[in-house]
């Protein structure tokens, strides 16, 4: 090879390097390009073109908005939360009774969206609900609470893998019904570490423990309406229609968060058999916050006072939503937590679930959801299928997407499709529907996207891709039938 080709070739080698790195400074922004086409083809392209001639203008305009919710969930060019923001915006922009005079329509229109009941999605009580858990979960992080009551709770299950991984998966699934999955996976796998040193490296039982977090914080957020966003948004529908509160939804959860901890742990030990027979925990608190007992006083009584009201909320009178103040309220008071402590809230969360509150709130005025399910082939089917159909098409959702997302476009829809079809009061009618498909969100956990309890998992490296796909697969077969089940039961025992 002579000279020239050389200075060639390395001149033909830096010009794709420089295209390459051109290419992906600007692949952000063609992503963002490439998931709008479509929403905005839906919004500009004439009505009989889409052949939905049926639809008015504000129908028309969700169509979009819509489309464009579902490609932004689960392509994320820009992040979920973002989305949400997006969307919101865009209603009170092309929906609202405060438009853009471009998008204005007959002021007089009952499917207009009042501005004001949009911009109140921020503060939604389902809102509030999730800020009073995020309180809980601050306080105990900041006084290293979690990790004490950790130590307290898994000591009585000895030094044996198979006791102490079952230890694990109760506490972790305990603290999710009350605190962030997201928070609780962070802290257990931090309470792991000192497990894993305790086993050979070529110890199958390290999957498993790995493992074990992920799928009991998943698994444990069934248990309450705000052990997940999917439960939330679910009790906009339940709680208000169907009159499902707090306790009334621990009585389904709680004994199907039981049974499926018993199964995962049973398949993590059976697929990842441990060769280690004894191992130690260090789970001591690394700072000296937990030496101060008056906060430690407060946040203990305030934990047990908040989960008491919300167990007896048909006792006192008040919903769970007013109880999620109560720590809000005495741990700012007694500064247990200060204005620094704020920027520890998940406000992505909050802004997610304020967007799929919005989304909903469109689709229902607007009376899209209605024209949907109108559409839908689910008029004379089996409710067999009925509810087996919406609870697969949920859990497989929820696989590929965040959770909340999932819940943010199917609940809305599957709310007016439990309304619409006849036949099903003989089996639970929509109450039984909605809570049947919203427990099945929550076992979408074959990947490492599919929540971020599997992807914090997944960035320890301690789990492939492989490992968590089987496990998660067979937890959400056996999580579908068994919410069947355990719905049937409780319901032949007057329960639900």
């Amino acid at each position: 090879m002579n000279t020239f080709t050389i200075k060639s070739f390395k001149h033909s080698k830096r010009k794709f390097i420089h295209f390459k790195r051109n290419f992906a400074k600007q692949a952000p922004l063609l992503k963002v390009i490439g998931c709008l086409l479509l929403p905005l083809a839906v919004l500009l392209l004439p009505l009989p073109w889409l052949r939905l001639d049926t639809l008015d203008a504000l129908q028309h305009r969700t169509v979009a908005l819509f489309a464009l919710a579902v490609i932004f969930w689960v392509l994320e060019p820009i992040p979920i939360y973002a989305t949400s923001i997006l969307i919101i915006f865009l209603e009170l922009v092309m929906l609202s009774d405060s438009a853009f005079n471009l998008f204005a329509v007959d002021p007089t229109s009952a499917s207009l969206l009042s501005y004001k009941e949009i911009l109140g999605t921020f503060a939604s009580p389902i809102i509030i609900l999730f800020l009073g858990g995020f309180f809980l979960a601050i306080a105990a992080t900041k006084y290293q609470l979690d990790r004490t009551m950790a130590k307290m709770f898994i000591k009585p299950f000895g030094t044996s893998p198979k006791w102490v991984m079952l230890g694990l998966m109760v506490i972790t699934a305990l603290f999710s019904m009350f605190m962030s999955n997201t928070a609780t996976t962070a802290m257990m796998l931090s309470i792991l570490m000192p497990v894993m040193t305790s086993l050979d490296k070529e110890d199958k039982g390290r999957t498993a423990f790995a493992l074990s977090i992920p799928v009991a914080a998943n698994i444990g957020g069934i248990g309450t309406p705000i052990g997940s966003p999917p439960n939330a948004i679910a009790m906009k529908y339940l709680g208000s229609e169907y009159g499902v509160t707090f306790s009334k939804w621990m009585v389904l959860g709680v004994p199907y968060v039981i049974i499926m901890i018993l199964v995962a742990w049973l398949l993590l030990r059976y697929v990842f058999p441990s060769s280690t027979r004894q191992l130690r925990m260090d789970m001591a608190p690394q700072k000296a916050a937990t030496t101060r007992r008056f906060p430690a006083i407060v946040i203990y009584l305030t934990f047990g006072v908040t989960v008491l009201l919300w167990l007896t909320d048909f006792i006192h009178g008040m919903n769970s939503y007013v109880v999620a103040m109560l720590p809000v309220a005495v741990f700012l008071c007694f500064g247990i937590l200060d204005k620094d402590d704020f920027k520890f809230i998940n406000w992505d969360v909050l802004w997610l679930v304020s967007g799929g509150i919005a989304l909903g709130l469109a689709l229902d005025r607007t009376g899209l959801a209605q024209v949907i399910v109108e559409g839908l082939p689910f008029q004379g089917q089996s409710p067999y299928f009925i509810f087996g159909g919406a609870a697969l098409i949920g859990m497989l959702s929820a696989n590929f997407m965040s959770h909340t997302a999932t819940a943010n476009l199917l609940l809305p829809i599957i709310a007016v499709l439990a309304t619409s079809i006849t036949g099903l009061e003989a089996y639970g009618g929509p109450k039984i529907l909605l809570l049947s498909t919203t427990l099945c969100l929550s076992l979408g956990m074959a990947l490492p996207i599919s929540t971020p309890p599997n992807a914090l998992a997944y960035s320890t490296g301690l789990i492939s891709t492989t490992n968590m796909s089987r496990i998660g697969i067979l937890v959400g077969i056996i999580g579908l039938t068994m919410v069947f089940v355990v719905i049937f039961l409780e319901k032949q025992l007057g329960l639900i």
